[in-house]
């Protein structure tokens, strides 16, 4: 029989308890002090590092780490990664199931389409350069992971869950100790970046006088935003939230099944598939979405029952709550022996993000460059929310569509990036070849994003 009073009932909770606490705690410190609230790094990025920083004190002090205590279950670091893991997932459908419509001409589409192709070569990019370091590394350190660099573009181009899922495989199936912490640190590392370089940049537009000064309390939404048209109330028998979650949890369940089966199938690809929770999560959301969808065309349900308001909400929660607990299951102790190359990877990935989609943004989308370079950099540094928190500075109401573009870029930035998660597990094995196959196919990938420049005809088409 379950005794109540015991921590192993109580620990989990006590430690979502403390992730969110940490959280509220980052965003009153970032309203309190300028310099912080002038840094643009979101408070779930924060709050992370504020746990991380308790947490190396407390094993300082103590000798134990603190998420290991019996308050926390004794395992609380283990749970840290668990909540990562699921976060990321159920951020991804919660946003799938979101309706999304869009003017389909010619030039948005082709906006939208240039757009998933530069975040696609972004990672490439990122690739390149961070397997580049790992393998420089390893001649200098033998030993050393040589594919560790690949991290970088899924803590950078893909956030904290990504990172943690390749760094999980890494390190269970290819003995790279210390893989998922180093995945982490590079995400973590990630934010910083999006938050550095964002700033400049503003700066530099706040000296040349594009910038305005923000006003604070304008933020209102309105009702027709909560509210849609011939929405289901917000109360009834079930409340529409609970509603929301149902169907986000429903489209995880048969994820899970799915994932289940197909691991029966291919036994070696088991640790890959499950990594891909979040992509089979996404087309079982969309397909239920599409179901639903031609269900109500037909009569057949009569009320619409998703909220894009409401699951706007629920993706922000678990994208927050996935940022604060991927950076506080971070573990100082085991990257001391790699801060040099993380240092390194994370300016490297700064520096060249920076530029290159700031060439891209200036080349291809001179109408609203700096909206579309603030949104992507944001994004392949952090998250689609580091992004949109670097747009708002300068495109409030998101009057451009910029907001838009990071929203649809996804579908072709799946179908090009399917083969960049294939073949980083190719790469522990075979590095050398798929340093070559990423160079390669981001010559490809910017011939065709460059295609309108590079084959113009005489008639400027």
């Amino acid at each position: 029989m379950e005794n109540f009073a015991d921590y192993s009932v109580w620990g989990g909770f006590l430690l979502v308890a403390v992730l969110l606490l940490a959280v509220i705690t980052a965003n009153t410190l970032k309203r309190m002090i300028k310099p912080l609230h002038n840094s643009l790094i979101p408070a779930s990025v924060l709050g992370g590092l504020i746990l991380l920083v308790i947490s190396f004190i407390y094993k300082l002090i103590f000798g134990q780490e603190m998420l290991e205590t019996y308050f926390f279950g004794t395992n609380g670091s283990a749970n840290l990664e668990i909540i990562t893991y699921h976060s990321l997932a159920l951020g991804f459908i919660a946003t799938a199931f979101k309706s999304q419509q869009i003017k389909a001409s010619k030039k948005r589409l082709s906006e939208i389409f240039n757009t998933g192709l530069t975040t696609v070569s972004t990672y490439l990019l990122q690739g390149v350069f961070g397997l580049s370091v790992s393998i420089l590394a390893a001649l200098i350190a033998p030993g050393f992971f040589k594919a560790a660099g690949l991290l970088l573009p899924f803590g950078y181009g893909q956030g904290t869950g990504q990172a943690l899922n390749y760094g999980n495989i890494y390190e269970s199936d290819y003995g790279f100790i210390g893989g998922k912490s180093f995945g982490l640190s590079i995400a973590a590392l990630g934010f910083l970046s999006a938050s550095i370089g964002g700033v400049i940049y503003l700066n530099i537009l706040k000296k040349k006088g594009v910038l305005s000064q923000k006003k604070e309390g304008n933020n209102v939404i309105a009702f027709n935003e909560i509210q849609g048209r011939n929405e289901i109330p917000m109360q009834e028998s079930m409340d529409k939230i609970t509603i929301q979650l149902s169907f986000t949890t429903s489209a995880y369940l048969i994820t899970y099944l799915v994932m289940k089966y197909l691991s029966m199938l291919i036994p070696g690809m088991r640790s890959v598939i499950f990594g891909f929770n979040f992509l089979l999560g996404v087309i079982i959301a969309t397909v239920m979405k599409t179901i639903i969808g031609k269900l109500t065309k037909r009569g057949v349900i009569h009320r619409v029952y998703i909220s894009d308001f409401l699951m706007t909400r629920i993706s922000n929660f678990f994208f927050d709550l996935m940022v604060v607990a991927g950076i506080a299951a971070i573990r100082i102790n085991v990257l001391l022996n790699y801060w040099v190359i993380l240092l390194i990877m994370g300016v490297l990935g700064l520096i060249i993000t920076f530029i290159y989609n700031h060439i891209v943004a200036d080349k291809l989308f001179p109408e609203y460059k700096r909206e579309q370079f603030l949104m992507m950099y944001g994004m392949l540094t952090g998250t689609a929310g580091t992004g949109t928190i670097l747009l708002r500075e300068v495109d409030r109401e998101f009057k451009t569509p910029a907001a838009d573009n990071m929203v649809y870029q996804n579908f072709p930035a799946i179908v090009f990036g399917f083969p960049i998660m294939i073949l980083a597990t190719l790469a522990p094995v075979h590095p050398y070849l798929c340093l070559n196959i990423f160079i390669g196919l981001f010559i490809v990938l910017n011939l065709i994003l460059f295609r309108s420049k590079i084959f113009r005809t005489k008639a400027g088409t």
